[in-house]
């Protein structure tokens, strides 16, 4: 039987947009989650914690207020 593919939910807004740079809230998936949520890794990511994002999002609408013209809503199917 053949394998359903589920999209990867955003660890930033939890969208299910598949992974790499979410178009919702512009967060890049590098492996971060939970258990290492307030950890400023740098690289894509920048001067932000994953903690950090989430805050945002829930203001802004963006993992960082310099990309809120660059978001879109979730899909209905990309809700979570």
């Amino acid at each position: 039987m053949g394998e359903v593919w589920v999209p990867v939910g955003c660890p930033c807004c939890a969208s299910r947009t598949g992974g790499g740079t979410c178009p919702v809230c512009f967060w890049t998936d590098d492996g971060q989650g939970d258990a290492d949520a307030d950890v400023v890794r740098g690289g894509p990511n920048g001067d932000l914690s994953l903690t950090h994002a989430r805050l945002n999002f829930a203001v802004y609408g963006a993992s960082h207020p310099r990309y809120q013209d660059m978001v879109r809503p979730p899909r209905p199917d990309e809700r979570p």
